[in-house]
């Protein structure tokens, strides 16, 4: 047997005949190190997956590119949703003539279906198996509804049943985006971060809503999200063609990923796994801070600091960050990742900082100075959400990424109408000025859940 030592450190043994079913013994181990076989199941997938990549044509590049930007469009869609609600929350009140409490039953029955949406998402997952559902084009479909419903401004009880079926949509396609880019082998870490980084809807939406707001047709607004919804779905039909996420995959050349073993459903799997619902409270949490301060400042600025009816673009200034975190500290992630203080570190530093400035918001009496801290809230909040999911996929095994993910973004949509609501219901009796002391302690309860996420992967069979 002849052994050299690569660059890495990393001992490899090189046998003239390897048994693929060679068991690796203690005298194998050296320093905690453990031999790698050529030749080994492990070693030979990954070096095919390596290979596969390098192989494909410039057509199925094209493709893989087209279909990232595909996915990429939904996750525009949710940010334009979560983005257009803040600037119209007080017009809504107005024309209904409703107090705090009862218009945040919007975000109770957006909560109902983003729930309603991850449940039914990590059944199909686990009733056909990873990668045997069609990348989902029903959730755009239920967005088109959605909006059409809320667009003609009907009596309040349906005017809310259409945020019902917008959650339930936005469920659905959260999970599907995020799943099939957790999937890909090609950077996925960076194409997280841009995937949630086009969030940026959020950024264009509140200046549209804004706009209408003041006019007497507010609810058009919702005809425009209705046009990005049906592009949105056209672009998914044509671009997936209702295929499956494995035959999507194939299109670009990257191969099916691994196969479970276990006997028990992938449903049951997930569920039994203490890692995917920690990971799927802080992303509740995280999700319900961002949607509440995107959503609920404009109205705190307007009655608290005596801003007037353009302050919907300080929403746009919170969002606007959120895009600028998620593209530009993707570096900064990269970076601690290849030293000790690694990304699950670096993000106990974003949130002390975010929470600081939360507490500036809180505690110094300036609108200028205000909005400048939202911003940069936003900036500090915004790579949050990939760091989570690109930890994710490190500590499950590859058979239950998909699955995993599904639930987790789902379930943490959720966030986005609990929170909201929670404020509101807190606000019709304590006033709007409420809302600072409770986003800070939102953000330290979201902190405290991401130290108790498990640093590495454990064994799962």
């Amino acid at each position: 047997m002849q052994t050299t030592t690569t660059a890495q450190g990393l001992t490899v043994s090189h046998h003239p005949t390897v048994d693929p079913h060679h068991e690796v013994k203690d005298s194998d181990k050296h320093n905690g190190q453990v031999e790698m076989r050529l030749g080994s199941p492990e070693s030979d997938s990954k070096a095919a997956s390596v290979s596969d990549l390098k192989a494909q044509t410039k057509g199925q590049r094209l493709r893989a590119r087209v279909q990232f930007a595909t996915a990429c469009g939904s996750m525009y869609l949710a940010g334009w949703n979560d983005g257009s609600t803040g600037p119209l929350l007080p017009r809504i009140q107005s024309v209904y003539g409703l107090n705090f409490a009862v218009v945040s039953l919007i975000f109770v029955f957006a909560c109902v279906g983003f729930l309603s949406g991850a449940f039914a998402n990590l059944y199909l997952n686990g009733r056909f198996g990873f990668g045997k559902s069609p990348y989902d084009c029903s959730g755009s479909a239920c967005q088109v509804i959605a909006y059409a419903i809320e667009a003609a401004a009907l009596p309040f009880p349906a005017f809310v049943l259409g945020y019902a079926i917008n959650g339930f949509g936005m469920a659905l396609q959260d999970a599907q985006s995020n799943g099939f880019v957790a999937s890909l082998k090609d950077n996925p870490e960076v194409k997280m971060g841009i995937l949630h980084a086009v969030s940026a809807g959020a950024l264009s939406s509140p200046l549209v809503a804004t706009q209408f707001a003041q006019l007497p047709h507010w609810s058009f607004h919702f005809l425009c999200s209705l046009g990005v919804a049906f592009i949105n779905l056209v672009s998914l039909i044509a671009v997936f063609g209702l295929k499956t996420q494995d035959e999507c995959l194939a299109q670009i050349g990257q191969p099916a990923g691994e196969k479970g073993t276990s006997e028990k459903s992938q449903f049951n799997q997930i569920l039994r796994l203490r890692e995917v619902h920690l990971l799927a409270f802080f992303i509740l949490i995280y999700v319900g801070v961002e949607v509440t301060v995107g959503g609920w400042m404009v109205t705190y600025i307007i009655d608290v600091r005596g801003g007037g009816p353009s302050s919907g673009y300080i929403s746009s200034g919170f969002f606007g960050g959120l895009m600028i975190g998620r593209v530009g500290l993707l570096w900064v992630n990269k970076k601690a990742s290849l030293y000790p203080v690694g990304e699950r570190r670096v993000l106990f530093i974003y949130s002390a900082l975010a929470i600081g400035l939360q507490l500036i918001v809180w505690l110094v009496p300036s609108l200028i100075g205000g909005g400048v801290a939202v911003a940069i809230i936003g900036v500090f909040l915004g790579p949050m959400y990939p760091i989570a999911m690109n930890h994710t996929v490190r500590i499950l095994p590859e058979w239950l990424v998909t699955g995993s993910i599904g639930w987790i973004a789902g379930f943490g949509q959720a966030g986005s109408a609990l929170l909201p609501f929670l404020t509101g219901a807190i606000a019709s009796k304590t006033g709007i000025k409420s809302l600072q002391p409770f986003l800070v302690s939102m953000m330290v309860f979201m902190t405290v859940l991401w130290a108790l996420v498990p640093r590495t992967a454990r064994r799962i069979e």
